[in-house]
Order: structure tokens, then sequence, then C-alpha cells
């Protein structure tokens, strides 16, 4: 690895303060660092730096220093052959689960090539419908429908496939990738699913029937979306691993659909998938 891509937390002057010195460490090594631009401007580094959008293309490694967020960020854009480590700078954090104490062995053996990394799954999200362009957004975690604070209940018409599955009274529905089941999804109610499984979970958002349950099917059918009915007043979003967002129309189709591409996320040497549950979750903990 000859150029490594560096991104925290803009918020934290801890996470700030750490990207640094590991940047200049890294420099004392020789090996090229680019900064994501808002974490150069924090820091005024001097040296070529990239969009969060676009620094993937340019390196051969992506280290993030914060929360799920700041890995969110950048991991969503990135190629499939540049490596993401996420380091713990935060509170929760089910994809970051580098921490910091145990981060410069993790570097030393990924910059040895001593590492394993996990291929996560991602969804390619497309809205049509007038005035709509022909944009696809990539995400890790999830997209979401969502009702503004003071609309009533919606209707959401799911589709799979082609085939009509039902219409959701609710204030909103959740489509997670088996990464994501850890995040919006788990907390509207939905299982949590291995992040490796082929799998897309689809979850209401505080139905207005309790039949109305959490639904887990497989990765290779496409999900469409669309609003059954709504009042002139009622603003709808949708929302795309909690990173960006816009409102849509009863005339808008919602499509989610497996993506070619994959995440590949660093693992730490030190635990799994379930220490992190039991971490993060607390599970034994009386």
């Amino acid at each position: 690895m000859q150029s490594i891509g560096i991104s925290a937390k803009h918020s934290s002057p801890e996470a700030l303060a750490f990207a640094a010195q590991v940047g200049n460490d890294l420099r004392r090594r020789g090996l090229r660092i680019c900064y994501d631009e808002k974490t150069a401007g924090a820091l005024g580094d001097l040296h070529p730096c990239f969009s969060k959008a676009a620094i993937g293309q340019h390196v051969d490694l992506l280290v993030t220093f914060g929360g799920d967020g700041t890995l969110l960020a950048i991991a969503r854009h990135a190629p499939e052959n540049v490596p993401v480590l996420g380091v713990n700078m935060g509170t929760l954090g089910f994809l970051t689960e580098i921490r910091v104490e145990e981060f410069p062995g993790v570097l030393d053996r990924v910059l040895n090539g001593d590492f394993r990394l996990e291929p996560r799954v991602t969804f390619d999200v497309s809205v049509n419908g007038p005035g709509r362009d022909d944009r696809t957004f990539r995400v890790l975690n999830d997209a979401a429908i969502n009702k503004s604070a003071l609309a009533r209940i919606i209707e959401i018409k799911l589709n799979v496939s082609g085939l009509f599955v039902t219409t959701f009274r609710a204030d909103g529905l959740v489509v997670g990738t088996p990464t994501g089941s850890t995040a919006y999804n788990l907390s509207a109610g939905g299982p949590i699913i291995y992040p490796t499984m082929e799998a897309v979970v689809i979850t209401p958002i505080c139905p207005h029937m309790l039949t109305n349950r959490p639904i887990v099917l497989p990765d290779t059918l496409d999900v469409e979306i669309s609003i059954e009915s709504r009042s002139v007043s009622q603003e709808i979003y949708l929302t795309l691993d909690g990173q960006e967002g816009f409102p849509i129309s009863d005339d808008d189709h919602v499509c989610v659909r497996k993506s070619q591409h994959h995440v590949m996320m660093v693992q730490s040497p030190d635990k799994n998938y379930f220490d992190v549950l039991r971490t993060k979750l607390k599970w034994g903990e009386t």
C-alpha cells in the first residue's frame, strides 16, 4: 500500500487530533496521505484532498476515525478493491469495531498485508417519477421512508419482484442490508441479521396494525415502494444511510435492489461479530 485516505469526525477534536497524528506518522514512513476535504479543512492540511465520494478512487486504504456515521459517509462510496478500516471514537459503533488502543497494531498488520476482509453487501436505490433523473444511490445500511413530525400515518405500498405484498399504514418503512440490521432497523423492532447473509430486511416503523411485522427476503429480489395516499400538507422523505435525503411524492416509485459492489471491511483480529454484539448491546449484563 502506497496511499492512505483518512477521514475524521469533524465535530470531535479528539478524532481530528488522532487523525492528524496518524497522518503525520504515516508520512514519516514514506506513505502518501489524503484527507477528505472537510477533515483537511478542519486540520488546515494543505496536501491534496478529495471529497468523501471521490477519495476512495485515489487511495489503497481508507481509515476513518469517529463513529458509524463517519464510516458510512466514506465507505458507501468506496471502490470494491479498497479496504475500509473504521476506528471507533464515538459511543456505540457496530461498523467501527477497531478500538483506539488496538489501532496501531491493526494498522501495522494491514500495511504488511496480514489482515482479514469481510465483504458487506450494498444496495442500489433509485427514484422514478416525473422530473426525476436517472441517478442511483448506493447504501451500506438502509433506505428509509419517513413522514415529517406533523404528518399523519402514511400508506406505503410494497411490491417485491413485481408481486404485491401489502400496503403498510405506518410512520415509515426501513429497507435494510444485513449490515444495516443493527441500525435503524433494530430501533424499529427489526431482527439482527448476520452481516454476510444474502438478505434484505423490510421493517415498518410504528405500524398501525400490530400484524404488520418485519420480513426478511433473499437479496436477489427487487423491492419497489410507493406512497399510496397522502394529504396535501404531508411531507414524506427518503433518507439514505442517514446521510442524505430528499422529499418524495405519491408520483414516485422507490426501487431498491442488490448492488454489484461490496464494501470490504477490515476485521479486528481480536474479536468477532458476536463479541461486538455482546459489547454494544450489553448482553449478559445485569
